[in-house]
């Protein structure tokens, strides 16, 4: 991939972004600036724009007009899916998905980005290197006590976890989040909160949430989407006092 020179100074970059699907607009005029090593929260009502927002951020959408651009000068409109994420973005889904007949240190091996084959992988022994990249992402995940179990054997909280330690395996520059704690115990909820804000100390991520509690423990900028553009952006306590927010989400 030919180096360009930057055009932006953030890491992620979204420019007046449209997309419809058969006259339906998903995003209208979407603009949002992330910085390096920047964590930000996306909420907004059911049908605001949030998932096609990400689906344009990974190439599974292309937008009709605007601007998208990760890293300074990679323009994701050209992109596909497997050379974004070459790039560096990682994306998790609200439903976790793991190997459930594997072990979760062997789901975390083999999701590490390394120069490998298949028959490296399943009968070679990792490097020195990859054990300690395992250990570190074992014990940010909260799983090194669980190391050997069967991923089908966790909670719920600890799959979404486990997933979240096999995106950090492939080395993203940033990490797209949705849901993650959706059906989550109280207790489960407030790890992941911690977790999310020990990930974002070395990437970027971007986490789309509707419980407001877990946000609040996040601590970090709110982008407030309505129908497909940017309603408010600034810290909860701000944009929640909105008249129009409460209007259009949180008063529902």
């Amino acid at each position: 991939m030919i180096d360009r020179p930057a055009l932006t100074s953030s890491l992620l970059y979204l420019d007046n972004v449209a997309v419809a699907f058969d006259g339906y607009k998903a995003l209208r005029g979407l603009s949002l600036v992330l910085r390096p090593g920047e964590m930000r929260a996306i909420i907004g009502p059911n049908g605001a724009g949030k998932t096609t927002m990400m689906d344009v951020i990974t190439g599974k959408t292309k937008p009709d007009s605007g601007t998208v651009y990760f890293a300074g000068s990679h323009d994701l409109t050209k992109l596909d899916e497997p050379a974004i994420a070459e790039l560096g973005i990682g994306r998790k889904f609200q439903k976790p998905t793991v190997f459930e007949s594997h072990t979760v240190e062997d789901n975390i091996l083999l999701a590490l980005k390394a120069p490998r084959g298949p028959f490296a992988t399943l009968f070679g022994k990792p490097a020195v290197g990859q054990l300690e990249k395992i250990e570190t992402i074992l014990r940010t995940t909260r799983l090194t006590d669980h190391r050997a179990r069967m991923a089908a054997d966790l909670s719920h909280g600890q799959k979404q976890w486990l997933e979240i330690g096999m995106l950090l395996a492939q080395d993203p520059k940033l990490l797209l989040v949705d849901e993650p704690v959706a059906g989550m115990t109280d207790a489960e909820t407030v790890q992941t909160a911690d977790l999310l804000r020990e990930i974002a100390r070395d990437h970027s991520v971007v986490v789309v949430e509707h419980d407001m509690t877990f946000v609040r423990d996040l601590g970090v900028t709110v982008t407030v989407l309505h129908e497909g553009s940017v309603l408010a952006e600034g810290p909860l306590d701000v944009v929640s006092a909105e008249p129009r927010v409460i209007e259009v989400y949180l008063g529902r």
